[in-house]
């Protein structure tokens, strides 16, 4: 019995080794697998191949009355913010892409203007709730009348964007109206923030919203300049979370943290901020990416919180993968910050990590992700070919400037 223990130890070990040795050897070439080509989806002028596939994939789901009512459906259920998502990010995705493929404008525009007005129907014969979770009804809004920044801020970009693309009065009317509220009640506020929901604060919201009033001074010939520096300075003093430096998810009204730092949250905060303040938006980057971004041989993926914040996770932050601490949110969201930047190498490795772990399933036309659903595919072709859209904002505005 003693004279066997030593030699079963020793297979184990050399077994362990061989494994580890293989792992080790198995790991590095995995990457030429799954590590794609960045012009297969990004392109500085066109839509990419597979980025088309993409689109396709996701036009043909809201095209089909049946199939669209079968996703949303099933979204709902788990959450309707969602089902709201999944629209604005389309729609922002189709302004871009009408910007791209001129000859396909009109076919855009009719989708986008679909969207846009089923959206609002829905808001004006269901109330705001009909978007939010249930928690809305919970307690009531601290500022009155209550109002959703949520919905009023991606609201007003859907019509911005899709006016930048083709002028529509009749969203130029709602989507003034939409900003002079939020602006004039942001003013009030001891955060210049407005509430998502009762007394909680959201900076994704936030910022979704500063971008809508952005895009309004380059339609409108409104100059929000003074503004914009005051928000900044505020976040600044009040919204940081000072062990990570970066900008703090959630909070009341008055300021008080309810949530730290999120990928969720701070990688399309930073998108949205590039409006705004290039500098301050390059320096939070920075600062997101030292600490959430985690990778390995060619791969890389997002975490959704800092080392120096812990918390569980929630509905936004979604399933995080054990030991790794990987967020699907999180890496989604970090695509559209990346390619905002034009971070080409995290884009890549971030793409690669989706090949692999995406399960995609790709014909000659389509390109589906089975391991997202409806708002996951939005988000990844908005990150995709966003960027138009966002010179064309800077263009005028600059214009505007020289012409003062």
């Amino acid at each position: 019995m003693n004279t066997e223990t030593p030699s079963k130890k020793r297979h184990f070990l050399h077994a362990m080794l061989a494994l580890f040795v293989g792992v080790m050897l198995w790991l590095p070439c995995i990457q030429c697998v799954y590590t794609p080509r960045l012009s297969a989806y990004v392109h500085a002028k066109k839509i990419a191949p597979r980025t088309q596939k993409l689109a396709s994939t996701l036009l043909a789901d809201w095209k089909n009355p049946h199939t669209r009512k079968k996703l949303l459906t099933r979204m709902r259920k788990s959450n309707a913010e969602w089902d709201f998502m999944g629209r604005s990010f389309l729609v922002w995705a189709l302004a871009n892409m009408s910007l791209r493929t001129p000859k396909q404008k009109d076919l855009y525009i009719e989708l986008i203007d679909s969207i846009i007005d089923d959206t609002l129907t829905l808001e004006r014969t269901k109330g705001m709730a009909v978007f939010m979770l249930p928690y809305v009804h919970n307690k009531p809004f601290v500022m009155q009348p209550a109002r959703s920044q949520f919905l009023d801020g991606e609201i007003a970009l859907m019509m911005g964007v899709r006016r930048l693309v083709r002028e529509h009065l009749p969203y130029k009317k709602e989507m003034r109206k939409r900003i002079n509220i939020m602006v004039s009640r942001m003013k009030k506020s001891p955060t210049m923030s407005l509430e998502s929901y009762p007394d909680e604060v959201w900076l994704f919201c936030n910022t979704t919203s500063l971008a809508a009033i952005k895009v309004g001074d380059a339609l409108d010939k409104t100059d929000h300049s003074v503004f914009f520096r005051r928000w900044i300075q505020t976040a600044k003093k009040k919204l940081i979370h000072r062990p990570s430096g970066i900008l703090i998810s959630a909070f009341t009204l008055k300021g008080r943290t309810l949530q730290g730092p999120e990928g969720s949250s701070i990688w399309m905060s930073i998108h949205h901020l590039m409006l705004i303040d290039k500098a301050f938006a390059k320096a939070q980057y920075t600062l997101a990416k030292k600490q959430l971004i985690r990778g390995l041989y060619g791969f890389s993926y997002a975490k959704e919180w800092p080392p120096t914040w812990k918390a569980a996770s929630d509905i936004d932050s979604g399933t995080i993968v054990p030991f790794l601490g990987a967020s699907a949110s999180s890496s989604g969201f970090a695509l559209v910050a990346s390619a905002t930047m034009k971070d080409h190498a995290l884009l890549k490795r971030l793409l690669a990590s989706l090949q692999l772990a995406g399960f995609p399933r790709e014909t000659d036309k389509t390109l589906q992700f089975l391991a997202s659903n409806q708002v996951g595919s939005a988000v990844m072709l908005y990150a995709l070919v966003q960027g138009p859209i966002w010179e064309k904002v800077i263009k005028k505005t600059t214009e505007k400037r020289s012409a003062s």
